[in-house]
């Protein structure tokens, strides 16, 4: 709808300039005949001096034949002399005829230079407003007789009727001469944008799949990797404090890879009650069996232990080297223990320490038990 009405507004502008080409058209041909009329004027004008000329070198020559006439007979003295006065008085006449012939060239000039002014105007107003020559007007309108064209009064009411509907068109707006061009380009474009959306739709729905399926694969892990560890955790605490149960349970929600996890233990003679109730050592004992489960179910080639042994009484630290020992037959890991209690010390196999035999320089210093206890048998 709105195409056609721009091409029903196109069509009434291209109305509104063919009636004003014939306005203009009419304007044109009156100031070719207005030119054409004063161009003949100043032919005559310009034939003039000519005429006058040939009537002064007539009666210089008269001049002269009755100057020869007087000397050569004195009675035609008077008559030369009437003569000659009455060629000096069409010489005077001549030269003011010739003054008023060049006057009135100058006076035909300047209206013909301002006869070709008013054309040179219209002809640029014509390629202005109509981006064409009069020539090519006059054949696009087909319309070349005179007779047709608009008079001033007319020619003066299209104008307006022009300003009018060029105020009306420039009040609708540019014509947007690419929209279509424009249009495809935008469907081009949203048909680019929908085969994207579609593929990342597709991405998207593949990651998900694979992010439940990895979710799917992680919580089996996870649970079966819980209930291995928490099997292990029981019996390790169980011999670790010679006696007693132990647990790990999951919280917060029912998604196994978002919920937390809670130590619930009970040492021989208590009940069973959270880590965070434990005593100092209960609480060592029970991470150290955490930790050896963990390992136990997962083992690593090294574990590092820092002064776990702190806590401790002797027992206890008899049971935890006990455990350090069993967990190294049955597994391939090595354990590193930070210590400083003598009975750890004991039941490692290398002893790694720091010495300071000049005051201000430190010196590591390793010894091997099991090679030290040789040489001490052997002494």
């Amino acid at each position: 709808e709105q195409r056609q009405q721009k091409l029903r507004d196109i069509t009434r502008n291209l109305d509104s300039w063919t009636q004003r080409y014939d306005g203009t058209f009419s304007r044109l041909a009156e100031l070719i005949q207005r030119q054409d009329h004063v161009t003949q004027e100043l032919e005559k004008m310009k034939e003039q001096p000519g005429l006058l000329v040939e009537k002064r070198d007539a009666l210089a020559e008269a001049i002269a034949a009755s100057t020869e006439q007087v000397q050569q007979a004195g009675d035609q003295l008077a008559s030369a002399e009437t003569a000659q006065n009455t060629a000096g008085a069409n010489h005077r006449t001549s030269e003011a005829g010739l003054a008023q012939a060049r006057e009135t060239m100058i006076r035909k000039e300047g209206e013909l230079a301002v006869v070709q002014k008013a054309i040179e105007d219209t002809v640029n107003r014509i390629r202005e407003k109509l981006d064409t020559t009069p020539d090519q007007l006059a054949d696009i309108t087909g319309n070349t007789d005179p007779d047709t064209i608009p008079d001033h009064s007319q020619i003066n009411m299209l104008e307006g009727r022009l300003e009018r509907l060029l105020r009306e068109r420039d009040n609708i707006g540019p014509v947007n001469l690419r929209a279509d061009l424009e249009m495809a380009e935008v469907e081009e474009r949203m048909i680019e944008l929908t085969t994207e959306r579609d593929d990342l739709v597709k991405a998207i729905a593949t990651l998900r799949d694979a992010i439940n399926q990895l979710n799917r694969e992680g919580r089996e892990r996870l649970l079966k990797s819980f209930a291995d560890v928490n099997r292990h955790f029981g019996d390790l605490f169980k011999r670790l404090f010679n006696g007693g149960t132990a647990e790990l349970v999951l919280t917060e929600g029912e998604d196994p890879l978002e919920a937390g996890l809670d130590i619930m233990a009970s040492p021989p003679g208590k009940k069973l009650q959270s880590l965070s109730l434990l005593s100092g050592g209960e609480q060592a004992l029970t991470a150290l069996a955490l930790i050896f489960a963990v390992f136990l179910t997962n083992p690593a080639p090294v574990c590092i232990l820092d002064e776990v042994d702190a806590p401790l009484d002797d027992r206890n630290v008899s049971r935890f080297c006990a455990m350090i020992n069993e967990i190294s037959a049955e597994t391939d890991t090595r354990f590193i223990v930070v210590t400083h209690h003598r009975l750890t010390m004991a039941q490692m196999d290398r002893l790694f320490g720091v010495t300071m035999q000049q005051k201000g320089i430190s010196q590591v210093v390793s010894v091997d038990l099991q090679t030290a206890e040789k040489y001490k048998q052997s002494a």
